[in-house]
């Protein structure tokens, strides 16, 4: 049986990190998605971006084939594996859902999917695995070993701020001046 784990990171780096270690403990680059901000992509034209892995994601396996997307509500986002070409899909096809209903098509829960989208709308990186039952356990240790964002805390911050579910509508997120 496969399951999806999908965990969210503050920064890309770190998820960049978890890519590459899922890679070297065997989990195929197939099987692995990445959706994220990366400032040294942010002045990329997302039409233009397939391909820029080698220069934001690292020379080899997944990250290799990392490309531009502008995805509705968030903008445009580096992204490589198959969450990444079924958001292309939607994006392209003008399917409702965007980042949300690629989530959700791969299984994850629709509450979830709102709080993952929200979060790369606001600077973070995903990472998705379709993973076996015989890889599920590493990849929940390798993924949770990056510390990823503390799901409840964001939402509740989140919340505290007035969201609700993600908008693919909205105005591109401006992070409070602190």
């Amino acid at each position: 049986m496969t399951r999806t784990i999908t965990r969210s990171y503050d920064s890309y780096e770190t998820a960049a990190a978890v890519v590459e270690n899922l890679e070297a403990a065997g989990i195929a680059a197939a099987d692995i998605s990445v959706v994220g901000r990366d400032e040294r992509a942010k002045d990329s034209n997302a039409a233009e971006g397939a391909g820029i892995g080698a220069g934001v994601g690292g020379a080899a396996g997944l990250l290799a084939g990392l490309g531009m997307l502008a995805i509705p509500g968030i903008g445009p986002v580096v992204a490589a594996g198959w969450l990444a070409s079924t958001a292309a899909g939607a994006v392209a096809g003008a399917a409702a859902g965007g980042l949300v209903g690629s989530f959700t098509n791969a299984g994850v829960d629709e509450d979830e999917a709102h709080y993952h989208a929200e979060t790369v709308r606001r600077g973070g990186t995903v990472v998705s695995v379709k993973a076996s039952d015989a890889h599920a356990a590493t990849a929940e240790a390798i993924m949770d070993g990056a510390t990823p964002i503390d799901r409840d805390t964001r939402i509740g911050q989140y919340r505290n701020e007035g969201w609700t579910r993600f908008d693919e509508t909205a105005a591109p997120y401006k992070s409070p001046i602190v």
